[in-house]
């Protein structure tokens, strides 16, 4: 029996064109051959993302909600943001977008958590990281923010509750799901699952252009 492990592999990509680019992620379709059948797949090409489960030492998650114009909704959500500074390792964008977004701070990090939002049509890797030893900073946000992030309401929700809240269909965010139910198992296994905030992380899909 094969382990339960995910393996990276490909299929043969004969044409690749891209079909739009935008101000964030751009639509390419590629032309890929499965044996004697050939198949055109729209792809999303996006440039990954972090997040941050930002937990106290109350074991209560931080929670922002922010207004989500595609589904028309304010939605309770980990702070993060988008890996779109050249050459900034990821960790140091997760301690920047927690600045920016809550004006906080923390003296522990680790990688809860890796996956791929939506991997039947986009290339988005997200990386979640758990972070713990909160504090203020001096200055607040390190910026106002514009348009849905002039104002980010804040809620510290016990992990027990906020695990509740994501069943009862409450919270909807996929990546803020994810890392509720990820850092409530965590804790449930006294934080030994945790992977250093610095690790590889072999599986955020390179960028690519088209040929």
């Amino acid at each position: 029996m094969n382990p339960v492990e995910d393996v990276h592999a490909s299929q043969p990509v004969s044409a690749s064109k891209t079909q739009y680019v935008g101000h964030i992620w751009s639509v390419r379709t590629d032309t890929v051959h499965f044996g004697d059948a050939e198949v055109q797949r729209d792809v999303i090409e996006h440039p990954g993302a972090v997040a941050i489960a930002a937990v106290d030492d109350q074991d209560r998650i931080l929670l922002i909600c922010q207004y989500r114009h595609p589904v028309g909704a304010k939605l309770w959500e980990l702070p993060a943001g988008l890996l779109d500074v050249a050459g900034e390792h990821p960790a140091d964008t997760a301690r920047r977008e927690l600045a920016e977004e809550t004006g906080l701070r923390a003296d522990e990090w680790h990688v809860l958590l890796d996956i791929f939002n939506s991997p039947g049509g986009s290339s988005e890797g997200l990386r979640i990281f758990l972070a713990r030893g909160i504090s203020q900073l001096p200055e607040g946000r390190w910026h106002t923010g514009e348009a849905e992030e002039m104002d980010l309401p804040q809620q510290w929700v016990d992990l027990d509750a906020a695990r509740d809240l994501v069943l009862a269909g409450h919270i909807h965010n996929g990546t803020t799901v994810a890392g509720i139910l990820a850092a409530h198992a965590a804790r449930n296994q006294d934080w030994t699952t945790l992977r250093p905030y610095d690790g590889s992380w072999d599986w955020r899909p390179p960028s690519r252009s088209s040929v």
